[in-house]
């Protein structure tokens, strides 16, 4: 039997209606008014299902989401699947809400085709869906006929980008340069690929000579480090699409006794502002994981009182360096 991890309560009600526009709206901090009333969030009920709990970055997540719950006073159940690369695991906690009748599931995929199917049977259900953190692929939903899903997150690409372009403004001269992907079928990881090549573009002495992926994960990135400096010793600059692989990388790099790298991250986890202020890291972003979790559960609320909400929720990305540490 697969592990699943769940917390908070389980009761079954009826499901809700409500729209999306097409409009985008960007967030950098809480709302403070217009809130739903905890009197409003009676009789709701609302699945916030993540990726795992190993990762901090989904803990603050949850910390989000249980701040909407406590101003509103829905009933809040927060499930994840053992690890990130656990998909089915997922889907059979999709599948496990559907069979509860909860009113809402806000979903933070791990893979952006595979939870589609049965994300369009739970939508069949009468249960309202929001996607947070990890967006399902366009083509992919158009194909199943899943109807359009809010989507609150940051914009991966352009905060990726402010993270290799710390790195990449580094290089004086020739430079080699790699990069840490995390699942390739998921499409944040794919986005911040592709920004963290675009920073690197930018500056003509650099050549990124790997680009491999460590699915998310601190001891498959440590793995991927020994594989890639063993056949590219030369690299001085990685590119890491989440803190748990910076931190593997890192660990090996310590073990290797080299402290020429420059290694930047994703995430804003604490061991990563760590190894900022100790020099062993330059960079990482914060992506607001709680303002994720906080925005998803208040976007389901407002669907099921019948209320439009934007189609797309950007939420402000920050790079943190040892200047913002002090």
């Amino acid at each position: 039997m697969k592990r699943m991890i769940a917390t908070g309560f389980l009761v079954v009600f009826l499901a809700g209606c409500g729209e999306s526009d097409k409009s985008v709206t960007s967030v950098a901090s809480p709302p403070t008014q217009n809130s739903p009333s905890a009197s409003q969030g009676s009789g709701i009920t609302v699945s916030l299902i993540m990726k795992t709990l190993t990762n901090p970055f989904f803990i603050e997540m949850e910390k989000g989401a249980r701040k909407a719950q406590k101003e509103s006073g829905i009933e809040l159940q927060v499930m994840t699947a053992s690890q990130e690369t656990s998909i089915e695991q997922q889907i059979q906690l999709v599948e496990s809400q559907i069979e509860a009748k909860v009113d809402a599931i806000v979903i933070a995929p791990g893979d952006s085709h595979r939870l589609v199917p049965v994300l369009k049977k739970a939508q069949d259900a009468g249960i309202r869906i929001v996607n947070i953190d990890n967006r399902l692929h366009p083509a992919a939903v158009a194909e199943s006929g899943l109807k359009p899903l809010p989507f609150i997150s940051v914009d991966n690409e352009k905060a990726a980008y402010l993270s290799a372009k710390h790195l990449a403004d580094t290089a004086k001269g020739p430079t080699e340069a790699a990069i840490i992907e995390g699942i390739r079928t998921a499409d944040n990881a794919n986005q911040r690929s592709r920004g963290a090549e675009k920073a690197f573009r930018e500056n003509s002495r650099i050549r990124v000579v790997a680009v491999e992926t460590a699915n998310w994960k601190i001891d498959e990135a440590y793995t991927v480090a020994k594989t890639i400096f063993a056949a590219h010793p030369k690299i001085k600059l990685v590119f890491c699409a989440n803190d748990m692989m910076a931190i593997g990388v890192i660990r090996y790099l310590q073990e290797a006794g080299r402290h020429d790298v420059q290694v930047a991250g994703f995430d804003a986890l604490e061991e990563a502002k760590t190894a900022i202020h100790h020099g062993q890291m330059l960079v990482t972003i914060d992506q607001q994981a709680a303002q994720q979790g906080y925005q998803g559960v208040m976007t389901a609320i407002k669907l099921l009182r019948g209320e439009t909400v934007p189609a797309q929720v950007e939420i402000e990305a920050k790079a943190i360096t040892a200047k913002d540490l002090k």
